[in-house]
């Protein structure tokens, strides 16, 4: 949804059912793009699989993770799977050329922000207290930090 269907009402023309991208796409925009879209896909597919293999939960509300999942991307960032969907908006506006997804960009990473702050910590911190208090007191929301945080590590 939010990174097809949504990219797509926002681009198409749909008297026409076209697209309408601001061309020409020079290659670096090209490749820029691609790489992006790379690499939030393989980040986005990257922490689900550590969501199920070491959370031992999804990210459906009613299975949430049984475990604080701190390895991996999480390591560095606290929110990388959302991370993962914004490189795939943004390499969307590139490839595009589209002013449209890169405010779709920014509104959704608002979005996500305000979310997360009101209702997504306040229920890790129910869930998994003290040690999701010293992960967030750690690792940052978005800017990845260098060095990967461990939990045992101060």
């Amino acid at each position: 949804m939010v990174v097809l269907v949504i990219p797509f009402l926002l681009t198409a023309d749909l008297r026409s059912g076209r697209l309408q991208p601001d061309l020409p796409l020079p290659l670096l925009q090209i490749l820029i793009g691609a790489l992006l879209f790379l690499i939030g896909l393989l980040l986005l597919v990257w922490t689900v699989r550590l969501f199920i293999r070491l959370g031992r939960g999804t990210l459906a509300p009613w299975d949430p993770t049984k475990a604080l999942v701190t390895q991996g991307p999480y390591a560095h960032v606290r929110n990388p799977m959302i991370a993962g969907v914004l490189f795939m908006i943004l390499a969307e506006a590139i490839l595009l050329g589209s002013w449209r997804l890169l405010g779709w960009f920014l509104f959704f990473g608002v979005i996500n922000t305000i979310y997360f702050h009101l209702s997504e910590e306040p229920g890790l911190v129910r869930r998994f207290g003290d040690e999701y208090l010293a992960y967030r007191a750690n690792v940052p929301m978005w800017i990845p930090r260098l060095r990967p945080w461990h939990r045992h590590s101060r």
